[in-house]
């Protein structure tokens, strides 16, 4: 019985380990999707009953008011659109720099490899600032042009980091040594051998610059003043922030009251939470796989 003893605490610790992690793992998982939750279901409930805070579990006056309302308005419409296109574009221009950059990178045989990566890490320490980045986008003449909002941020140093490191641990020499031999270029390589084994860092890179380009702002709120240009993110700044809800026509159609006003506002509010989150949610789960893997080989070492 004494041989079993140590074995049996073991698997008890072990246990009581378990339950523990489940237990704050379900309780962060609730501290983290309830917010989540609320915003859907306050979205679609009576204002009162959620003033009232009967709104918790379930909504209540079930309505769509918000949402028939927000997408009434053209500017949500049209920010909707150029998000879209500032969006691909952006994670297009991002993605294929950071590949190609961190290949080249990780390559034994690239002259000065390391004083190349050690001017990329500097700028993660040093920045020139807005103000020069303000006369440089003026001097270039990319006020008011998608290129403003998709070139200054193309390249995430860290992003890079870790791609590097994917592909130093992918990729091993010897493939590169027998794809020369069969008489494949450089290129060739990247494109017929390299891309296809690096599905894990793609995705990881595309839900990165995705989410960083969808969410963008403030080169929004600094390079463009063309309400005709502006991003989703921008336009539902404007409003929430400068309380453009109540004087938008269009968004209260047939509200005369002040209280009704309130009540249709705060249905917006929620709504335009929802429906600038809404996308990248929806991403997400297709590519989650990938982004795990890709980020713990990416960061094993580098």
């Amino acid at each position: 019985m004494r041989i079993f003893q140590p074995v049996i605490r073991i698997l008890t610790t072990d246990r009581t380990f378990n339950v523990f992690t489940f237990i704050v793992l379900t309780l962060t998982l609730l501290l983290v999707f309830y917010p989540l939750y609320f915003l859907v279901i306050a979205s679609v409930s009576n204002p009162d009953a959620v003033y009232s805070g009967s709104v918790w579990l379930l909504p209540q006056g079930l309505t769509f008011e918000g949402f028939s309302r927000i997408f009434a308005d053209d500017s949500i419409l049209i920010g909707y659109r150029n998000s879209a296109i500032y969006t691909l574009v952006g994670t297009f221009i991002s993605v294929a720099l950071t590949l190609t950059a961190g290949y080249a990178l990780s390559r034994k045989d690239l002259v000065g490899r390391n004083l190349i990566m050690l001017f990329f890490v500097i700028t993660m320490f040093i920045d020139g600032g807005l103000i020069p980045r303000y006369l440089l986008i003026r001097d270039l003449g990319w006020f008011n042009t998608i290129w403003a909002m998709v070139i200054p941020n193309a390249v995430g140093v860290w992003n890079l980091i870790i791609t590097r490191t994917f592909f130093q641990i992918t990729i091993p020499d010897e493939l590169r040594e027998a794809a020369s031999i069969d008489g494949a270029s450089n290129i060739q390589f990247f494109i017929r051998v390299v891309l296809p084994l690096s599905g894990p860092i793609i995705a990881v890179m595309v839900l990165i610059h995705a989410v960083g380009n969808w969410n963008s702002f403030f080169d929004a709120l600094i390079f463009i003043t063309r309400e005709d240009m502006y991003p989703l993110q921008l336009v539902l700044r404007n409003i929430l922030t400068q309380s453009d809800v109540t004087a938008n026509a269009a968004m209260l159609t047939g509200v005369t009251s002040y209280a009704d006003q309130q009540r249709v506002t705060e249905l917006i509010k929620y709504g335009m939470i929802i429906v600038a989150s809404a996308p990248m949610i929806v991403l997400y789960p297709f590519l989650q796989r990938y982004f795990v893997k890709g980020m713990m080989i990416g960061a094993i070492k580098g």
